[in-house]
């Protein structure tokens, strides 16, 4: 394929990809990945599943959501499938300790599993066919993303709204069996619907983004399934999504070795529920913290990317989403506290006098040397002394990932926080069964809590 067939074929050939996918294409490692994904996007959504942001919007669409088809993850209730994925991948997206695609940040899991669990309920499948379309959906929108990537986040896009409306088109597109004509125009109907802002971030409209893109991407699919038209090139026309969103985009990043490389294996999971970007710096405080009292400590000096200026630059964060985003929160409560779990990122400590004391102590200077997994702090002592922690990695990115034991625990401390009467080491079970599983929607059945047991 020459350069110039290429950059008229982005949409067609990634959607005959899509549609041409067997279960035997796919490489075992992937298929562990997907697991751990599901896993870990799963326990958010447990932890995140009565989040402040989650409860309003339930009360402003529960009046609408008719009829009772699909489980919320963690609740009693029950919502018809698109509102039902709205809110599960809201839940999912709550507490900010979803995964993490790092080349493009975008949180892959939510739009496609918010997607796809709620339509298995009602369009039952094999644990084998779920898994299949959700690693395609994260294939689709992660290469989207990497086409656009890094102007289109840089330009003020939220790209998990706006690429994961593709890959829950894509899910769900290959569930219903389209054919590469109409699944090109399921892509071509999700480019139209990409949306989410970065100005969103640090309020309750952030979760709204892979909400939407998880119900905007079945209603593209379905649409599609009923010969639905769109454009054939929803993504590479001159007036299309990448051009429009993503200024110069590169298409050889969409269908460049489709099929031998997998962007799931990109994927990374967090070990603190705030912005990835933030995650070295709170490694190397948290590291510093084992051995210096925050009474000793006089300022605390970061070297870090520009992004984590762009992004989290809030000395004064007024509740829990704002902290999630806030450096100087990150490193206060970590030497306050000794931890940036659930409980360092709520209004409630945002507000304590001595982690907003300590906020004040903190100064940041950026380079564009300095990765965005990596991070230098520097503790400058009240009696001169100099400290200094250089994280090259974070934890929890692909060269310090997470174990399938510690996806686990984190899996069990977010269902203990969120939904304790869900059975946690059923659920665990059942994610790492999944292939073998005649019907997906049990993962659902599971995932609700039961009357008078308590994990």
């Amino acid at each position: 394929m020459t350069a110039a067939s290429a950059r008229d074929d982005v949409t067609a050939g990634l959607a005959r990809f899509l549609a041409e996918s067997r279960w035997s294409d796919i490489p075992q490692p992937v298929r562990h990945e997907a697991k751990r994904a599901l896993l870990n996007w799963l326990g958010c959504a447990l932890g995140g599943c009565r989040d402040q942001a989650v409860e309003r919007a339930l009360a402003a669409l529960a009046e609408f959501a008719l009829p009772r088809q699909a489980a919320l993850i963690g609740r009693s209730e029950r919502l018809d499938v698109l509102n039902a994925a709205l809110i599960n991948a809201m839940s999912s997206n709550a507490l900010d300790y979803d995964d993490t695609h790092l080349r493009t940040v975008i949180h892959p899991s939510a739009p496609v599993a918010g997607a796809l669990l709620p339509f298995v309920e009602h369009r039952p499948v094999s644990g084998e066919r779920l898994l299949h379309a959700f690693i395609l959906g994260v294939e689709a929108e992660c290469r989207i993303g990497n086409s656009v990537s890094p102007g289109h986040y840089d330009h003020g896009w939220h790209i998990t709204g706006t690429c994961g409306v593709f890959g829950a088109a894509a899910a769900v597109g290959k569930l219903l069996g389209l054919d590469a004509q109409r699944m090109a125009w399921a892509l071509g109907l999700a480019a139209t619907q990409a949306s989410g802002l970065v100005e969103m971030l640090g309020s309750m409209a952030k979760t709204l983004h892979a909400g939407t893109a998880a119900r905007n991407g079945i209603v593209a699919a379905l649409l599609a399934g009923k010969n639905f038209e769109s454009s054939d090139r929803g993504i590479e026309a001159p007036r299309g999504f990448a051009h429009v969103l993503g200024g110069k985009p590169d298409f050889s990043a969409i269908t460049g070795g489709l099929g031998e490389t997998w962007e799931i294996m990109q994927n990374t999971y967090k070990p603190y529920p705030c912005g990835v970007v933030l995650h070295p710096v709170i490694d190397g405080c948290l590291e510093l913290g084992k051995h210096h009292a925050p009474e000793e400590i006089g300022r605390v000096v970061l070297k870090v990317n520009p992004l984590v200026l762009a992004r989290a630059d809030r000395r004064e964060p007024r509740d829990g989403p704002e902290a999630k985003l806030s450096v100087q929160h990150c490193v206060a409560v970590a030497f306050v506290h000794g931890a940036a779990g659930v409980r360092q990122f709520t209004a409630a400590c945002a507000s304590e006098p001595a982690v907003a004391a300590f906020r004040n102590r903190v100064d940041i200077e950026e380079d564009a040397a300095i990765a965005r997994d990596e991070a230098m702090v520097t503790l400058r002592m009240k009696d001169g002394r100099t400290f200094t922690a250089q994280v090259s990695h974070a934890r929890g990115s692909l060269e310090r990932p997470m174990s399938d034991a510690d996806l686990e625990a984190k899996f069990r401390d977010l269902a203990a926080a969120g939904a304790p009467r869900c059975n946690a080491n059923r659920l665990i079970k059942a994610v790492w069964s999944l292939e073998k599983t005649r019907d997906a929607s049990a993962l659902a059945r599971l995932a609700v809590p039961a009357k008078g047991r308590i994990r």
